[in-house]
């Protein structure tokens, strides 16, 4: 069997686990060769591609990013490529897709499969809001990252008597500022799923400096927006891939707490320092779990599906139930949150 792999969309930690993963399994237990594509679908539109083999896999379990580069591409664009997929892959000569990626990936992926293509998706994203999987790799990292950073800002900001605004990752779902803000110790989180009110926040910073505790730390996720007439907040244009360019609500947040406490407070917005570097063990050990089942089922003709964590188990799971909607906060985790700050 020949099968093609690729990494789409945003990258975080963990994706070369997974191309270490396929060519491993497929390689040496099935045989099989396996085609790097590269820069996710723009490469297999365009037909750029390269053999992997042991060899070329050697030492990447650890390395962030992807050896096979990742880009984004428009919707309307990949529409009009769907009407010649099985001729693109007779003309290539793979028998199976292996697209590993969040939800545009998967979307594309199901569109695919739906033109006849057989293809086996993986999840990926660090903001982990792809439903029917119970986690996705790279989240682990990134809430890692988070965590390390409020550690470390909480020192700084008691020693300058300051109220940090930390921004992290998070567009629709917060579920890395939930879980990086209860590991820190914040002492406010804001996610997407529920809109805040400023003063919340000022009377809070208040009744600590009023204990005599003359600092706060407050997880922010970029997705999140306070609530209608709290503070003057907009929303920002659509990009080119239907996404919403925020307009960096832990600087807004930042400055209109300085503004209503008169006391110093600082963004700090973490960005893409969250998709880099080292993956985690955890991460490290569900993207090889991941890449390992994906092969499987390539062998088994088990197409139009992807991998996905149930407990502990990874299982496979239509891809038209991974898109049909996002993986939000539900309010219960966010009750278990309020309750520790």
């Amino acid at each position: 069997m020949r099968i093609g792999v690729l990494t789409a969309g945003g990258d975080c930690p963990g994706l070369n686990a997974v191309i270490r993963s396929v060519v491993h399994r497929a390689v040496t237990h099935y045989g099989d060769e396996v085609l790097g594509f590269e820069d996710g679908y723009a490469g297999l539109l365009e037909g750029r591609y390269r053999p992997l083999d042991l060899n070329a896999v050697s030492g990447i379990l650890a390395r962030g990013g992807t050896i096979l580069g990742s880009s984004r591409l428009e919707r309307d664009k990949f529409r009009a490529a769907c009407e010649n997929a099985k001729a693109l892959a007779e003309e290539i000569g793979f028998d199976v897709l292996i697209p590993i990626g969040g939800e545009g990936t998967l979307t594309a992926a199901r569109m695919l499969s739906d033109a006849g293509l057989p293809v086996v998706g993986v999840p990926k994203t660090i903001d982990n809001d792809i439903s029917s999987t119970d986690r996705t790799f790279g989240f682990d990292t990134a809430v890692g990252v988070a965590t390390e950073a409020m550690d470390r800002l909480k020192t700084t900001a008691e020693s300058h008597q300051r109220v940090m605004v930390v921004e992290v990752m998070g567009r629709h779902a917060g579920w890395i500022a939930l879980e990086s803000g209860m590991a820190g110790g914040a002492h406010g989180i804001c996610l997407p799923e529920r809109p805040f009110d400023p003063a919340d926040l000022v009377a809070m910073v208040e009744e600590r400096f009023a204990r005599g505790k003359k600092f706060a730390v407050i997880c922010v996720a970029e997705g999140a927006h306070p609530a209608e007439g709290t503070m003057n907040y907009g929303k920002g244009e659509i990009d080119q891939f239907g996404h919403e360019r925020f307009q960096g609500i832990g600087t807004a947040l930042a400055r209109e707490l300085e503004h209503r406490l008169g006391k110093e407070a600082r963004p700090v917005i973490l960005g893409h320092i969250q998709r880099g570097g080292t993956p985690t063990a955890y991460d490290r050990v569900l993207a090889t779990r991941f890449g390992w089942h994906a092969v499987e089922a390539a062998h088994q003709g088990v197409f139009g599906r992807m991998t996905a964590l149930s407990g502990t188990d990874v299982v496979m799971v239509p891809l038209a139930e991974a898109v049909t909607e996002l993986k939000t906060v539900p309010k219960d985790r966010m009750d278990e949150a309020e309750s520790v700050f």
